[in-house]
């Protein structure tokens, strides 16, 4: 028999208004709602509503994760310095990492994610090939110092989140794992009512190869991904990349012709000061690769893609170039730097293929030049792709143009292979008596994130509206006002219990019925039953949160009806 939870009794003080700060749908109408409340900038508490509803959400991960053959573990949320000193992760997270010192002045961490210290509990506890597939898992409190934590729970600097991680001893098993986990991704946010995209990903701070994330499309997403509307192709868009072919016939060009131009150090000042469309134009932007100044050249109506960069040249550190940096380099003249004559490394979008002619600066100040060929004028020291995914641009699979849509991150998993085995010289007596060395994935679901997901998506403009599996509760049992219909909304709510569904009533004194309808759609319960002005005849009103739909049954047959 399931508990009926009286509003009178719960934690929950709904709000009219929205929270001051709150930016996104989710970040509103779960503090008005009463399902979490602020603690300190990115930190919230779950209140029973919202924990609820986070705890049903684990609970279907739970499950599925059980189904593939992962095993539950718990590993310490505070962590030695060592593990992630050797990995090197202590550096790369950087400013993002919760760093202490304990009374004897030893180095810990608040944990981000666990690869570490899982591959440390592996070799503890694997040594031979039979030991071996294994998939382990956790759900956890983690923790990152976000410099601008924001959005409510979508991004905060502590959140819940289930890793889970695989170890086999050949590729085609880790490609198993893989597979296994991507299939119960599926599974999972199928449930839990989400819509949901599967879009090709880098990998990030994770290392590793292969990689996929599942992103929930919403206007509150930080997420921009790519989605192709003729074909299945979608990805991130740091991890789009296009095909180029250079020009089919060579074309002949006048010679490099420099050109007056005066406070024109940017390309829409030169543009409209020479008459030309900003895709004639090179962009030369100037970086620094691990401290080396290098120029990354891209058409003038495109942008570098920082992002982009980053991956293609991990684990090197990529940085914007500064005021003080052109100072200590008087050859690089701001605003006007071409790729002719430069004594740097130069990078360039494909698009700057060999016998193209652009305009671009001449190194000299208030001067850009005239026909400056790739190939003829300057040389590509790398092409990579690195210019930001427009709208439009060409399938990488088809051809046809692209969208471009906002989500929001769910999970993510990687094939991180043996960059951690490597680490951690993660070894097994394979079967012909040798040393194997382990390979590994790691899949992450950010539970918190996906109650704030949910959220976005399924929220209309009364209220929250949670999908069945997830609700905090099956029926919302509202008790019009009167005596009679308190009574009657009571013995329903018993009733519904007794028949295993969870039931939250509304049987608050002193709070008018129209108080009490917009508490029941704010909270967003699947189903509103009211025990209003029929409650004499024992007929009272169900609900349907989601349609609106409203029909008159009697008790016995709303409770067959929802048992249903």
């Amino acid at each position: 028999m399931s508990q009926v939870q009286r509003m009178s009794r719960l934690m929950a003080k709904t709000l009219r208004d929205d929270p001051a700060d709150a930016e996104t749908l989710s970040h509103k109408l779960l503090v008005r709602a009463g399902y979490v409340r602020r603690t300190s900038a990115g930190i919230w508490s779950w209140l029973p509503l919202g924990k609820k509803v986070l705890d049903n959400i684990s609970r279907v991960v739970r499950e599925e994760m059980d189904a593939i053959g992962a095993q539950e573990v718990l590993l310490p949320a505070l962590l030695p310095r060592e593990p992630y000193e050797a990995s090197g992760r202590w550096d790369e997270y950087g400013d993002l990492l919760f760093r202490l010192k304990d009374r004897k002045g030893a180095d810990y961490l608040l944990g981000p994610t666990h690869e570490e210290i899982f591959t440390q509990l592996v070799k503890d506890q694997c040594s031979s090939y039979k030991d071996l597939p294994v998939m382990l898992y956790q759900i956890q409190t983690k923790y990152r110092d976000e410099a601008r934590p924001r959005s409510g729970v979508l991004r905060g600097r502590e959140f819940q989140m289930k890793d889970s991680y695989s170890f086999d001893t050949t590729d085609e098993g880790l490609a198993e794992s893989y597979a296994l986990h991507r299939a119960a991704y599926q599974k999972i946010f199928a449930r839990i009512g989400l819509d949901f995209r599967i879009v090709s990903a880098v990998s990030g701070a994770m290392g590793g190869s292969a990689s996929e994330e599942f992103l929930a499309p919403a206007a509150a997403g930080e997420d921009t991904f790519v989605d192709c509307p003729n074909c299945d192709y979608a990805a991130n868009t740091e991890a789009v990349t296009f095909a180029f072919t250079p020009p089919a016939e060579a074309v002949e060009h006048g010679p490099v012709e420099e050109l007056d131009t005066p406070d024109t150090p940017t390309i829409e000042t030169l543009a409209a000061h020479l008459g030309v469309p900003a895709s004639a134009t090179l962009k030369n932007l100037l970086v620094k690769i691990d401290g080396e100044i290098t120029a990354v050249g891209v058409p003038g109506d495109r942008e570098v893609d920082l992002g982009k960069l980053g991956e293609h040249l991990a684990p090197a550190v990529v940085e914007v170039v500064t005021a003080e940096d052109f100072e200590e380099r008087p050859d690089l003249v701001r605003g006007y730097v071409g790729p002719q004559g430069l004594k740097i490394r130069y990078i360039a979008d494909p698009r700057i293929a060999a016998g193209t002619a652009w305009v671009t600066g001449a190194n000299k100040p208030d001067t850009h030049a005239r026909n400056v060929v790739a190939g003829r004028d300057f040389e590509v020291d790398e092409y990579l792709d690195v210019v930001v995914v427009e709208e439009g641009d060409p399938c990488p699979s088809c051809g046809t143009g692209l969208k471009l849509d906002r989500a929001i991150e769910i999970g993510h998993i990687f094939q991180l292979g043996r960059k951690y085995a490597d680490t951690f010289q993660l070894d097994v007596l394979g079967q012909q008596g040798k040393p194997v060395r382990v390979t590994m994935g790691s899949y992450g679901i950010g539970v918190s994130r996906a109650v704030a997901a949910l959220a976005e998506q399924s929220a209309d403009d009364k209220g929250l509206c949670w999908p069945q599996e997830i609700a905090p509760a099956d029926v919302h049992v509202v008790a019009a006002g009167k005596a009679l219909q308190t009574e009657l909304a009571l013995d329903v709510a018993e009733q519904l219990a007794a028949a295993g569904l969870r039931v939250l009533v509304d049987e608050r004194a002193g709070v008018s019925p129209g108080v009490k309808f917009t508490d029941a759609e704010l909270i967003g319960v699947p189903h509103i039953l009211v025990a209003g002005r029929r409650s004499a005849e024992g007929v009272v009103e169900l609900k349907d949160r989601r349609t609106g739909e409203k029909e008159e049954l009697t008790v016995a047959d709303a409770v067959a009806r929802l048992r249903a």
